[in-house]
Formats: structure tokens, C-alpha cells, sequence
């Protein structure tokens, strides 16, 4: 069999590692064929992989437009592929043979639901293109997603067999790094995350607010933001150091030094859409504690992890209970 391996959208980031784990995979393969229509990602070839680059579909929105709906099937026919695997949360349109989605695009099967005024992508991601993939996943001969929680809402979303969901959990590198053990001092507090507002860092700065206001001061909360990325982060910044919060806005780092600082921490993750909640698996290999935010996704990677607490979305109240117990245990 010949499978035409679709994901001209993947360049750097999860997406790349995506297709590079599926890539490893089918080097293993020597039963089938596989061709892979790509943009600028670069894979070497061999024997039974052939790899098909097209740059100039990054060139604008018409471009990739112009190449899913039209050069594309051209390719299908002109490899004489039996089958399609798109890596882009979408069928490939008009391809005319059998086809594999793998879905990893959260927004459309979460349970918030964005309003318009409140954040206009995420909304139009959640009404016009859910509805498209869930169209496709209807149409699919086998839809592939990376987590339970993901397949439990497709299946009952979308109404189909839940034998035609499989999990395939994407490989995940955790690293070493020193024992577990929160400063009895000072404790921290840790999110690792980027700026968009789902990550809802609101909340944990009203939480930390309502700690100043019972005198709880010796502690120390780390973020993985600047403060400049956008009007909201901005903001919330400028109210944190307006109030003399103990918040630093540290910024991006080095992987390695995430997991160091999980070995030192108690994980906070208030963030209420993610396809997997990756920091939740990671400090839970390091064996921190985490209060996470309570989500269908949270409660799939950690929900049976000893260390791990639970809080309403938007309730800071129950999220600084959490955290004053955790400072209370490190002063005894």
C-alpha cells in the first residue's frame, strides 16, 4: 500500500514533532510505501519514503489554499496513492481515496465554548472550522487523536464508533533533574505557559491578590511570560507590580530548566483548553505537586496523581486555598 502523508502546515514547534515521530515510525515499516507532502520541513528519503517539498506554500492563506483544494489531489493520482494521512486536523479535499485524520486541534471538543467579543479566533476556530473537522472526522476512515479525554468528545460529538478513534499518544522526552523538594523558605509557585488568554492567568493573579490581602507574602510565583506579549498579559503585568505581587514574569527557557524548576515547585496550570497539558505530565515525573484547573484534559493526564488538586476554572478563591495549603506545609 501507498500513503500519501499530508502536513504542509508543520514547520517547527509540536507540529514538526508530530511528523517527525510519525516519520520514525514508518521507517520501521517495510510493508508499506509512504509519501510525504510537505512545505519546509525536511526529511531524508529512503527506499520506501519519498519526500515532497513545496515551500511556496507558505507564501500566503491563497497559496495553502490554492494547494490543499487543487495541487494536492493531483499529487494523490500522480503517486497513485491508495490511501491519505493528514496531519492537519483536516481531511485533504478531494482526494478520492481513503483517508486517516489525526486530530489534535482542542478548541472545537472543549467545554468552554468562547464568545465572539471575548476572543474572536478562538471562536471562529471553535464555530466555522470545528464544524468543518467534524465534518471530516465523519467522513474519515480512522481519525487518530493524542489523548482519552479527546476521544470520548469526538465519539460523542461527532456520533461515530468509537472503534474508529484511536489514541496515539504523542512521544514525550522527560528529563532528569534533582530529587523533588519545595523550599521550606520561600515556596514557589510555577506556570509555564504562553500569553493567550485561555491560559487564563487572570485567575492566578486574583488568587495571589487574595494571599496579599490575609498577609501571605514569602512566596514566590514564576511565570514563563514577559508582560509584553499582548493587551491582556500587559495588564495584568502592570496590576501585579501596581500591587507589589510576588510575580516574576521571567519569560520563555530552556527545557531543561523548566523540569529544574518543577523539582523545586508546586505547579499551577489554570488553563482551561489544552489537548494534552503537557507541564502536568512533566511535573508529575519529578513528583511536584500540582493544582491544576478542573478540565476534561487535567483530569485525563493527572486525575489519579496523589500530588494533584483540582480547582473550578475561574474560582481564584479555592485556587489560593490550594496554595495556602502549600505554603503552610513547607512552614511547619
Amino acid at each position: 500500500m501507498r500513503i500519501l502523508v499530508y502536513d504542509v502546515a508543520a514547520d517547527s514547534g509540536g507540529a514538526a514533532t508530530v511528523l517527525q515521530s510519525f516519520y520514525e515510525e514508518f521507517l520501521q515499516d517495510t510493508e508499506n510505501e509512504y509519501v510525504f507532502v510537505l512545505s519546509v520541513y525536511k526529511l531524508p528519503e529512503t527506499d520506501r519514503i519519498r519526500v515532497l517539498n513545496f515551500p511556496w506554500v507558505k507564501r500566503s492563506p491563497l497559496h495553502r489554499m490554492y494547494f490543499d483544494h487543487f495541487a494536492a489531489r493531483r499529487l494523490v493520482k500522480r503517486y497513485h496513492a491508495d490511501k491519505v494521512l493528514s496531519l492537519q486536523n483536516i481531511e485533504l479535499p478531494h482526494a478520492g481515496v481513503p483517508q486517516i485524520v489525526y486530530e489534535h486541534n482542542a478548541l472545537p471538543f472543549s467545554e468552554y465554548r468562547f464568545k465572539p467579543w471575548e476572543a474572536l479566533r478562538p471562536w471562529m476556530t471553535q464555530q466555522i472550522l470545528g464544524r468543518m473537522m467534524k465534518g471530516s472526522i465523519r467522513r474519515a476512515e480512522k481519525v487518530l487523536v493524542q489523548t482519552n479525554w479527546m476521544k470520548q468528545e469526538i465519539v460523542r460529538q461527532c456520533g461515530i464508533p468509537a472503534d474508529k478513534v484511536e489514541v496515539k499518544f504523542p512521544p514525550v522526552e522527560m528529563l532528569k533533574t534533582a530529587p523533588y523538594h519545595l523550599d521550606e523558605n520561600h515556596p514557589i509557585f510555577f506556570y509555564p505557559a504562553n500569553a493567550s488568554a485561555y491560559k487564563n492567568h487572570r485567575t492566578f493573579l486574583e488568587a495571589c491578590k487574595l494571599l496579599q490581602k490575609e498577609g501571605y507574602q514569602d512566596y514566590e510565583v514564576i511565570w514563563t511570560v514577559n508582560g509584553d506579549e499582548n493587551d491582556g498579559i500587559r495588564g495584568i503585568r502592570r496590576e501585579a507590580e501596581e500591587l507589589g505581587l510576588p510575580i516574576c514574569f521571567r519569560g520563555p527557557m530552556p527545557r531543561q530548566d523548566l523540569f529544574d524548576l518543577y523539582a523545586r515547585s508546586v505547579l499551577v496550570f489554570p488553563s482551561y483548553i489544552e489537548t494534552i497539558g503537557l507541564p502536568l505530565l512533566e511535573a508529575r515525573s519529578v513528583g511536584a505537586w500540582i493544582a491544576a484547573a478542573d478540565c476534561l484534559y487535567a483530569r485525563d493526564c493527572v486525575g489519579d496523581y496523589e500530588r494533584a488538586e483540582f480547582f473550578p476554572v475561574f474560582n481564584e478563591m479555592q485556587l489560593s486555598e490550594i496554595m495556602k495549603k502549600r505554603i503552610k506545609d513547607v512552614e511547619r
